[in-house]
């Protein structure tokens, strides 16, 4: 029996000794020796003041096999006692430290919880032993997320009538705490998860760039994901924490097989700049053909959805759109307002609106139809762009720019004022022969064009060597047909 009582109190004593109590008991003074007794007694007086064995470690410094040190070699009963009372944020924390952990803090009663019945309804014993483990959790996480969601769209309900699009967009992002990251991903299966550095927000558009040090080698990667991430505790209206729980959304999925010589949208000294469709700009250095920088160009139209409505493995869609109930024989040829920007780093070289846009089914090629917002036989509607065309870059160790590139954003508003067609994408400025049926001017003549499934946009412009500048003589849109019936319920 002694020798029992005395293994006992060793285990005791040991205990004490890695949990750092105080030596006299719970309720001793920090520092007290008092009934000073045990194998760590020795051992205790030639170390140095203030010196504290590490967790895990015996009274010698050495491992303690005998000892539960870890917090993870307690007993489930245990753990699961303690995480009954903590927060949901915490339990979703908990949750990532190992696998263990994240099916203890998955148990169903601990989202039978108080803090959780606060967001949830209530829900008796019976209910609670009915549902899988997990499933209160994810009903809790999906509450709370539809909270966020809803208090977004009241901030996002208001529309600015000159451009269609939200007013507040700059504080809905403000307050809801939105980032972007991108995922790279390895042929082995390997992640890389990156968070953006730069952002810049103007009225149509926000621009994002990634740069560091520590990329992965180009020849490992093949594909690249552009994600938007939402803290899942926002506590309204207070800017949300830094850390914490966080939703992910696919915004965009790109393969970087995709960067071949087709692709390449300018350089410079450093770099040589990628465009992958949608609105993503690669830089690679010269003279490794290593990763630089990674940009991203999004609309703020539907942004807000698009960064949090979606999961990670699958972007949001938007809305199949209802046709309108106008049986007008002109209906979806008329009343078009386009707005169109050139910008890069924060300066624009371009900001100007066409309202009143018209087309017809007469010229109807391949499928499209035109939209000509300035007319190359009207120089009263030429448009000079100001200051120099250039995309601004930069990374930790060197920054720069690309001559004759940019970033384009263009909202075309139907004759309602609901936005139709809407982008934003780098774009570059290509030497081209004088228009055929514009002004004759000595200069060099210049075209920027960009296209994807809904239509296509052709800008020419005319460099006049006296003053140096650029002047636009035409833009044209080209509208999918296809797109135009789908969106009134035509059958142009």
């Amino acid at each position: 029996m002694a020798t029992r009582r005395g293994r006992l109190l060793q285990q005791q004593w040991l205990g004490l000794q890695v949990l750092r109590l105080p030596l006299g008991g719970v309720g001793a003074a920090p520092g007290s020796d008092r009934f000073r007794r045990g194998p760590g007694a020795r051992g205790a007086a030639f170390r140095t003041p203030g010196k504290q064995p590490a967790l895990g470690e015996g009274p010698w410094g050495r491992p303690c096999p005998h000892c539960p040190a870890w917090l993870d070699s307690m007993p489930a009963e245990i753990l699961l006692k303690i995480l009954s009372y903590l927060d949901a944020a915490t339990l979703l924390c908990m949750g990532c430290v190992n696998r263990r952990f994240y099916h203890l803090a998955n148990d169903k009663y601990n989202w039978r919880a108080d803090s959780v019945q606060k967001t949830a309804e209530s829900v008796s014993l019976l209910s609670v032993e009915d549902r899988e483990a997990g499933y209160w959790k994810k009903e809790y996480v999906m509450k709370r997320m539809t909270s966020l969601k809803a208090a977004l769209a009241q901030v996002l309900k208001p529309v600015n009538l000159y451009t269609g699009l939200p007013e507040k967009t700059k504080e809905a992002l403000r307050m809801s705490g939105i980032s972007w990251v991108i995922i790279l991903r390895e042929k082995s299966g390997k992640e890389h998860v990156l968070e953006h550095v730069d952002l810049f927000i103007n009225d149509s558009s926000v621009t994002i760039a990634w740069y560091g040090k520590a990329w992965p080698c180009l020849a490992a990667l093949s594909t690249l994901d552009l994600c938007g991430v939402l803290p899942v505790f926002a506590d309204w209206p207070k800017p949300p924490a830094k850390n914490g729980p966080r939703w992910c959304s696919l915004v965009a999925k790109y393969s970087l097989s995709d960067m071949t010589d087709s692709a390449v949208l300018g350089c410079d000294r450093f770099v040589r700049l990628f465009r992958l469709d949608p609105g993503l700009l690669v830089g690679l250095w010269k003279r490794e053909e290593e990763l630089a920088f990674v940009m991203a160009s999004l609309h703020v139209s539907h942004l807000v959805e698009r960064s949090t409505l979606g999961s990670a493995t699958a972007p949001y869609q938007l809305p199949a759109h209802g046709a309108l109930a106008d049986d007008g024989p002109e209906r979806g040829l008329r009343g078009y307002q386009l707005h169109v920007d050139l910008h890069s780093g924060g300066a624009f070289c371009l900001c100007s609106t066409f309202c009143n846009l018209v087309t017809d089914t007469g010229g109807v090629d391949s499928g499209y139809v035109q939209l000509v917002a300035v007319h190359p036989q009207n120089s009263a509607e030429h448009l000079p762009l100001i200051g120099d065309v250039g995309l601004c870059w930069r990374t930790e160790v060197v920054d720069g720019c690309v001559q004759s590139c940019s970033i384009m954003d263009v909202t075309l508003l139907d004759e309602y004022g609901k936005p139709f067609w809407c982008f934003s994408s780098p774009v570059c400025m290509r030497a081209s022969p004088s228009p055929r049926d514009g002004p004759r001017c000595a200069g060099q003549a210049s075209r920027i064009d960009y296209e994807d499934a809904a239509g296509a946009v052709r800008m020419e412009l005319v460099r006049i060597e006296a003053t140096e500048e650029y002047f636009i003589v035409s833009l044209v849109l080209r509208l999918s047909l296809a797109r135009i019936n789908r969106w009134f319920g035509t059958r142009y």
